[in-house]
């Protein structure tokens, strides 16, 4: 029997998605589940969501549940990672309040900016722990990362760890197919060639039937951009730097220094920027699962299709030797993208077998794109040094390169937001705190 451990387990609907789709998979029908999260209910509710999902489908599957995460992976060839450290409350929360304090406005905040940043600082050390204990009781199994920052936690676990690992994120599988349908465009024959960084990489090429679409998709986007609507950051780098990017436009607004400024407000409206985006999908994320809880728990006939995540047929692929190509995260060794650092965590085209995960080499990236995704690394890998090291100072570095953050405040302001920070997660970075109080002013 295989075995496959699902740490976070307690995001009970993302949880049902990709344990369901396995469960879907002839494969892995003798597989355990395992479960582990550290809050006791949502790991109970989860537990009970998937055995009812087994009931229905008929999988041959085994679901436990565990409160000791070493046990949990004791054994495991495949970890499923979606964990949240700290919360949207207290910790969410706090990356937005205190920077806007400050002027510094955000949509997303959790893959660099300020609250990427600090996102990434509270959840590397608990990665490293999960690490450790995947080096000592299933040092073979493969890490699956959904945890965000992506490109932050999978580098910091690739680098400094021996698991093996891969970063999953939801935007390249969609990229070119929502892009087509936003703009009418005919879904055929599609060729595509993607790669940069997580939440940042890069259309290079779309053709339908060996026709380059680019002429027509920047046409029709032209067009678009004269009224409002949903996509209008992406739109809009399209246009000047001559490539669409997998990320999303809310997403793309704060990885830049040109659309979320204090002294031009008007580019809100005018690119139609939903500031504070994030904590408002929370609310409602925490309202749907109260409303909709019992009724899911208490469904006798609850059901699932195969969604669009990349994780089961990873597995699958690895299980039956049937190659399987995706797009991962993985550290930037040898130079995949050759004009982006190679303690750089790139996305590029991957290929599944049981032979693990090949990243595909890519070469160089138009300057203008290698550009863009450098000023996001910058912040990236310094973030990774202040984890390591512990150093506060590294911390305000790295807030000083982030792109957004620099074009809004001064030196001395992105200091004290960052020592403002720091003394609000607390607890959650301890050894932070001590640091700070010592080189203090």
């Amino acid at each position: 029997m295989g075995k496959i451990t699902f740490i976070g387990a307690g995001s009970t609907i993302f949880t049902k998605n990709v344990l369901g789709d396995c469960m879907l998979s002839p494969a892995l029908q003798d597989f355990e589940f395992a479960l582990f999260d550290i809050d006791p209910d949502r790991l109970l509710e989860s537990g009970v969501l998937l055995n009812a999902l087994k009931r229905t489908l008929n999988a041959g599957v085994t679901i436990k549940t565990y409160t000791d995460r070493k046990e949990a992976l004791h054994g495991a060839k495949y970890v499923i990672n979606a964990i949240q450290v700290g919360g949207y409350k207290p910790s969410t929360v706090i990356d937005f309040d205190i920077p806007k304090k400050y002027g510094l406005r955000q949509t997303i905040a959790d893959t660099i900016g300020i609250g990427g940043l600090f996102r990434a600082l509270r959840t590397i050390p608990v990665m490293l722990e999960i690490a450790n204990d995947i080096e000592e009781v299933c040092p073979d199994a493969w890490l699956l990362n959904y945890t965000n920052p992506m490109a932050t936690l999978t580098g910091a676990v690739s680098r400094y760890t021996n698991v093996k690992m891969v970063g999953l994120c939801h935007s390249v599988q969609v990229c070119t197919s929502d892009l087509l349908k936003d703009l009418a465009i005919p879904y055929e024959n599609i060729e595509e060639r993607i790669a940069g960084i997580n939440h940042m990489a890069w259309l290079l090429e779309i053709k339908s039937n060996g026709k380059d679409l680019y002429p027509e998709i920047k046409k029709r986007a032209k067009e678009k951009q004269q009224s409002k609507h949903h996509d209008m950051v992406r739109y809009e780098l399209m246009d000047k730097f001559g490539y669409y990017v997998t990320e999303s436009s809310e997403h793309n607004a704060e990885y830049h220094p040109f659309f979320i400024k204090e002294k031009y407000p008007e580019l809100i409206d005018r690119f139609n920027i939903p500031l504070d985006e994030y904590p408002r999908r929370c609310e409602e994320q925490i309202a749907n699962w109260l409303r909709t809880k019992e009724e899911l728990m208490n469904n006798e006939n609850l059901t699932h299709e195969r969604s669009k995540e990349y994780g089961s047929r990873i597995i699958e692929a690895m299980e039956t030797n049937e190659s399987f190509v995706f797009g991962g995260n993985v550290l930037n060794t040898g130079g995949l993208i050759s004009n982006l650092p190679e303690k750089a965590v790139v996305e590029v085209p991957c290929i599944a077998n049981r032979n693990g995960i090949t990243p595909a080499y890519m070469g160089e990236l138009p300057e203008q794109l290698a550009a863009l995704n450098r000023s996001n690394i910058n912040t990236q890998l310094l973030t990774i040094e202040a984890a390591m090291t512990k150093s506060t100072e590294k911390i305000y570095q790295a807030a000083m390169l982030d792109p957004h953050t620099a074009a809004e405040l001064s030196m001395d302001d992105i200091i004290s937001m960052c020592d403002d920070l720091i003394e609000a997660h607390g607890e959650m970075l301890p050894e932070y705190k001590m640091n700070k109080k010592a080189i203090k002013r």
